[in-house]
């Protein structure tokens, strides 16, 4: 009985610390679009006639200090409850640093497929989730307030996973971080739980991205060409059935020359806990095509969550 008595408290703790040491997923913190757009922190560039826009990230954080502190005061509440974070800023000096980022585009590195700033960032990043904040400082008076809007976004699908808003109480404070923190602490906690509910999702079933399998025209055969008696594209297919987790992907579209892979859902890390991309899980695919086939293809990503492989050609 004594040692019953021992043993119950004991079990207790286990439980405790087993969900306390509940994996979190990782939060980068930017500033969101229509915050951007108001303090023209765009830019554009032509991209084959097409005019496409940008949030210039960089001259935001160079010409407006608000940004810093509320990504910063962001930072630090989310890291109070265990949700680990990456700086945008650090991602952004990443970037710059690294030549071949300015080499996405060649053959080797997977250049048909267009990348914007933004695929670009989320790959350095790596985070699961990107939180999209937009703040605006209120005054009457001596008195200030601060509206904000949190926006949760995966960030290798681009679908919404939490929603949270509102106006903090008035203050005598001018302090941003302080109005930012009054406002937001009522709905963190609520917020946090749709971002963690989203990644339990995911742990149990997998991450979602989408894979494409396009040919080269030098290719001598195609996706319905037989290897050992079976159709190319038919052994594509069942090697995305059996590294799927739970077997959970739809074929959208297939043909003789492409098929199209959605709601792939892929395990969120490999044998040594190292987080998994589209571009990692489809490696083993390529892998098989060329060790057991003798296939030959060229892997080109565009984000985190999609993958495109051309069979038949580097």
């Amino acid at each position: 009985m004594i040692k019953l008595l021992y043993l119950v408290p004991s079990l207790f703790l286990m439980v405790f610390m087993a969900f306390g040491q509940a994996k979190k997923p990782t939060i980068m913190i930017v500033p969101a679009d229509i915050w951007m757009n108001e303090r023209g922190y765009t830019k554009t560039y032509d991209n084959q006639g097409k005019t496409i826009t940008e949030m210039d990230y960089d001259r935001a954080f160079l010409e407006n200090s608000e940004i810093k502190i509320v990504i910063n005061k962001m930072q630090e509440m989310m890291n109070e409850r265990n949700f680990p974070t990456k700086d945008l800023e650090q991602a952004l000096k990443t970037i710059k640093s690294e030549d071949a980022e300015n080499a996405m585009l060649t053959s080797k590195n997977g250049g048909e497929v267009a990348e914007t700033a933004i695929d670009k960032l989320r790959k350095v990043a790596k985070a699961d989730i990107w939180i999209e904040i937009y703040w605006k400082v209120n005054a009457q008076g001596p008195r200030k307030s601060i509206s904000f809007t949190l926006k949760g976004i995966d960030a290798y699908t681009d679908k919404p996973v939490g929603n949270a808003g509102s106006t903090g109480p008035q203050s005598v404070q001018s302090d941003v971080a302080i109005l930012l923190e009054e406002a937001v602490l009522a709905y963190l906690d609520n917020f946090n739980a749709q971002l963690q509910s989203h990644f339990d999702d995911m742990f149990t079933n997998g991450r979602e991205v989408v894979i494409r399998i396009k040919k080269f025209d030098s290719f001598d055969g195609d996706l319905e060409s037989e290897y050992e008696g079976e159709e190319l594209g038919s052994i594509i297919e069942k090697w995305i059935s059996d590294n799927t987790q739970n077997h959970r992907f739809n074929t959208t579209d297939a043909t003789e020359n492409m098929m199209l892979f959605e709601q792939v859902r892929i395990p969120l890390y490999d044998a040594n806990g190292k987080a998994i991309d589209a571009r990692g899980w489809t490696k083993g695919l390529q892998s098989e095509l060329k060790t057991k086939y003798g296939i030959t293809s060229k892997l080109m990503t565009k984000g985190l969550g999609q993958a495109v492989l051309v069979i038949g050609d580097k």
